[in-house]
């Protein structure tokens, strides 16, 4: 859609979060008609939400109700990915006929510069910051955005593709002294891609789809066929990233997707022309059957901020797309080797009297929980818990038994997954009524040479903001 076409239009951005706000304000520079609302009444936001909101010169309503979100006339509807598709609003939109697009169809269509994308249930911010600093060794200039949320890395799908327009759109430009123009590599969500029409990433990684969020989507299988969005309207000009040893990215392979198709596996050598995988102990890559295997780098070389099998997993996969974009293996390799680890994903805070802690408070999913308790080297007592997201925690014993010396629980959830525990045999729980006493608690029941981790396999909403909020408690806490 060209930019002037945007002028005049009248158009209302659902959602007066980071990403709402950010297109609000890209939209008024664009010289549309925006109105910005937020159901939430105005005592429920920040301070700091209420300025940027104000800010974005965007007329705002709080507490908005359907008729004050959808003024008469309203031609485009931009949702933020917090908002759920059956919201009232939403459905009132579709009833009008009003088009609807997520913040990452507006992203993508303003933008000067093709996208890369990376999707999936676990994996998918390290992944994107692992490109990005691929991308960034190669010689190209990456932009990290999107649902990616690691403290400092918080820069919306909107503001990176604002980075290529002119400067009286954009508060920063493209004008970079490098004379590049940024490439959005962006985190995508399953709430971002409800709303999707025309987005087609130059380069789309799917990481791995096991069941989550099923307390937003009807079922696994909506929630899976939400994921696969991301790859609708590639073409053969476009690449397919995919995982050899995830079931549902296997079955989607098999299905001819419209892009080039390259596939990684930590634990076979994909039967395909285009693949990365672990051979004699190196990440190794063949995307030219005429050639040789490439050799990437040793397995042993890979840091320790990147621990785990579900970590080479995420490398392969982030070097996958690096390659497809020309970036010498000598680049990735620097990349990984230098890689700083990403916060609240088995960020490791320090050591005191032997013990070790670890916070991996974006750890909110079973899967997760189960990866993270694999990669530890030492025996560990682990919390876990919060708020109940209809997941069935039965595949968590198996690990609890070889990994988990102690079990510490907390949040809404902590009696279902004592209970869950329990029948599959795994006795060495207690409980904590908050974070800060069950570091108290795991601490006391530590010795040296033990670890301490935060992997809560639960959302964190029944007592804090957001994972951040509740890696951040954990931090001050083992400080303390």
């Amino acid at each position: 859609m060209p930019l002037n076409e945007f002028k005049g239009l009248k158009v209302s951005v659902i959602g007066a979060a980071r990403s709402g706000t950010a297109a609000a304000k890209v939209l008024v520079k664009l010289g549309a008609i925006v109105v910005l609302s937020d159901s939430a009444p105005r005592e429920k936001l920040t301070e700091e939400q209420l300025r940027e909101a104000q800010e974005s010169g965007a007329e705002t309503v709080f507490g908005a109700s359907v008729e004050q979100s959808l003024p008469e006339g309203t031609q485009l509807v931009i949702v933020s990915p917090g908002v759920p598709k059956d919201s009232l609003v939403l459905q009132a939109a579709v009833d009008r006929g009003i088009r609807i697009w997520g913040e990452i169809e507006f992203a993508y269509r303003i933008s000067a510069k093709e996208f890369m994308a990376v999707t999936g249930t676990n994996g998918k911010t390290t992944t994107t910051l692992l490109l990005a600093d691929m991308l960034c060794e190669g010689g190209k200039l990456a932009v990290p955005c999107g649902n990616v949320s690691a403290d400092s890395v918080k820069k919306t799908l909107t503001e990176a593709a604002a980075l290529s327009l002119k400067p009286e759109y954009a508060e920063e430009t493209g004008e970079h002294p490098t004379g590049r123009t940024p490439i959005p590599v962006a985190e995508i969500s399953s709430f971002q891609l409800e709303w999707t029409d025309k987005f087609a990433p130059h380069v789309a990684i799917l990481t791995n789809i096991t069941p989550d969020h099923l307390n937003r989507h009807k079922n696994f299988t909506e929630y899976a066929e939400t994921k696969l969005k991301l790859f609708a309207r590639q073409t053969r000009k476009d690449w397919t990233v995919l995982n050899w040893d995830d079931a549902e990215a296997r079955k989607f392979g098999a299905n001819s997707p419209p892009g080039r198709l390259i596939w990684f596996s930590t634990q076979a050598s994909p039967t395909a022309e285009k693949r990365l995988w672990v051979r004699k102990g190196f990440l190794t890559a063949r995307l030219n059957p005429q050639k040789n295997p490439t050799l990437i780098l040793p397995v042993t070389d890979i840091p320790d901020t990147l621990p785990g099998e579900h970590n080479i997993s995420n490398i392969l996969a982030a070097a996958s797309a690096a390659m497809a974009l020309g970036v010498s293996p000598m680049a990735i390799a620097r990349a990984v080797r230098n890689f700083k680890g990403v916060p609240h994903r088995m960020e490791i805070i320090g050591e005191f009297r032997g013990v070790q802690y670890v916070n991996n408070s974006m750890c909110t999913n079973v899967v997760a929980a189960v990866c993270s308790l694999e990669a530890m080297k030492r025996p560990t007592i682990v919390i876990c818990g919060g708020a109940d997201k209809d997941f069935d925690f039965s595949p968590l014993v198996p690990v609890m038994k070889t990994h988990a010396k102690h079990a510490i629980l907390i949040g809404s959830v902590a009696l279902k997954l004592e209970a869950a525990l329990r029948a599959g045999g795994y006795e060495t729980i207690s409980h904590a009524g908050t974070l800060e006493s069950a570091v108290v608690a795991a601490k006391a029941l530590a010795t040296q040479g033990d670890a301490i981790l935060l992997s809560p396999a639960c959302a964190s909403f029944d007592m804090f903001r957001d994972f951040e909020h509740r890696g951040q408690v954990f931090r001050r806490a083992v400080k303390e």
